[in-house]
Parts: structure tokens; C-alpha cells; sequence
């Protein structure tokens, strides 16, 4: 997987194309609460390219609007990383500076990852947005062998999204990561077809995530314990977190079906 591969798979019309260079500035001035973040985004950006705003007026789809938040043009963005970036915070810090729902593709070394999340108007400050939620992730490299990609990349065409609204569209590519998601889990592919199963599979993989943190802390405690009794109870959880996992995983099967 590359980024090109994946932004052709988008299959963007001419009309929304933009291709122009974001600079740094912008997110600083957006998206950098601490200094920290400004050194990341100084330091760990090599360029970052705006490549489409899709619009009603150039993809033929409405905005949404509602009291939580609104969706007025959904900007498409690759962003390629240096070496000793920190990705994972760049890619929320990107998304958080961007007014609009954005589609990002980022590289960094010879990981590519296309990751989306949800904005809603703040609580606190008229005007502003906020991320609703997680940032929606899926990543490959090297080390990634992918029987799905095919699948994937035919069903992230903007085409193949509803087009009631521009948030439906958003929604749609976030159904499709978590799909693949679920598929590198299940083995089987399928995009949730209604908003209560894309509720369900969203809740399982959150739950299949957390449950194999869990289980990874556990094992690495009970590699160090020493005393016996500990040991026992240690593996005692263990033992109850798999089963909780493998049911979470059958859950997951379920959701395809």
C-alpha cells in the first residue's frame, strides 16, 4: 500500500482537486495546544498537501447541519512524515486544526495510514469544533500482508458512499476502516450495511482493542512475578481475559453476518 494508491482508490472528480502545500503555519496556529505539539509539527512534518475540498457544489452531495455539529466540505489531505516524528499525535493534532472533517493519508518511513474522525461544535467556545470521539485509523507497512486491500480500496471510491449528505459520505469511509478492522480479526470483509451495525462493529472493535491491552499488561506481569500465589492469580485473569477476547472476536464474526 502507498499513498497514491490509496488517493487514486478514492477516486476524486477533477473539480474538487486542489493539490496545493499546507503550511506548518497553519497548524500551529491551529492545532498546536502545547509546545510540545509545535516542536512535533516543526520537527516532524516534511510536507503536507491539501488534495481536494469536497464540496455540494463540485461532487453534487448536500451539506449536513444539525445541533451538534455541521459538515459543509470534507477536506482530503496527505501528509508525509520525518523519521523521528511521533505519528500518532500528529495525525490527531492535524485533525484537530483542520476546521472541516478531513480524510487524512499519512506516510512515515514505511508505514502508510489513512485515518478519519468525527468534529462536533465545542461546548465551550462559539464557533470552534472539536474531535467527536476517537480518530477512525487503519495502517499497513511492510510487515502487512493484506488479503483485504483489494476489497478495501474498491469500496473507499467516493461513489460507492451515500450521497444523502456530506456527513453520510464521511460516515461511510469511516464504516469502510472499521471493516478492515474487523476483517484482520474475522477474516471476513463486509462494511456495515446500517447505522445500528456500524454502532455494533465500532463497539466491538473498541472492546476487542482494549481487551488485548489489557491481556498483553497481564501477560507482561506475570512474566515478572515471582511468587506463586500472585502467579496463579495472575494467570487465573489471563485466562478469563482470553475467553472474554474470543467471545469479543465471535461477537465480531457476528456483525459480518
Amino acid at each position: 500500500m502507498n499513498v497514491a494508491a490509496l488517493v487514486d482508490a478514492l477516486a476524486l472528480p477533477p473539480d474538487a482537486r486542489v493539490d496545493q502545500r499546507v503550511p506548518k503555519k497553519l497548524l500551529l496556529e491551529q492545532g498546536a495546544p502545547t509546545a510540545a505539539d509545535k516542536r512535533q509539527i516543526t520537527g516532524g512534518i516534511e510536507e503536507m498537501l491539501w488534495i481536494a475540498a469536497l464540496k455540494p457544489t463540485n461532487i453534487g452531495v448536500p451539506e449536513y447541519r444539525d445541533a451538534v455539529r455541521e459538515c459543509l466540505e470534507i477536506a482530503v489531505l496527505t501528509v508525509a512524515l520525518r523519521p523521528a516524528a511521533k505519528p500518532t499525535r500528529l495525525v490527531e493534532l492535524i485533525h484537530r486544526a483542520i476546521p472541516y472533517p478531513v480524510v487524512l493519508v499519512a506516510e512515515h518511513g514505511d508505514t502508510v495510514g489513512l485515518s478519519l474522525a468525527h468534529k462536533r461544535w465545542s461546548q465551550g467556545e462559539a464557533g470552534k469544533t472539536v474531535l467527536d470521539g476517537d480518530v477512525v485509523a487503519v495502517e499497513w507497512n511492510h510487515e502487512t500482508h493484506e488479503k483485504h486491500e483489494r476489497e478495501f480500496l474498491a469500496v473507499i471510491a467516493l461513489a460507492r458512499q451515500l450521497r444523502s449528505h456530506l456527513q453520510a459520505v464521511y460516515q461511510g469511509w469511516i464504516a469502510c476502516i472499521m471493516a478492515l478492522a474487523a476483517a484482520r480479526i474475522t477474516g471476513a470483509f463486509v462494511v456495515p450495511d446500517t447505522a445500528e451495525r456500524a454502532v455494533a462493529l465500532r463497539d466491538g472493535l473498541d472492546a476487542h482493542g482494549r481487551l488485548n491491552r489489557e491481556l498483553a499488561a497481564l501477560l507482561a506481569a506475570a512474566e515478572r512475578e515471582r511468587h506463586l500465589n500472585r502467579r496463579v492469580a495472575l494467570n487465573l485473569e489471563i485466562k478469563r481475559l482470553e475467553a472474554e477476547l474470543a467471545a469479543t472476536s465471535r461477537s465480531l464474526e457476528g456483525n459480518d453476518r
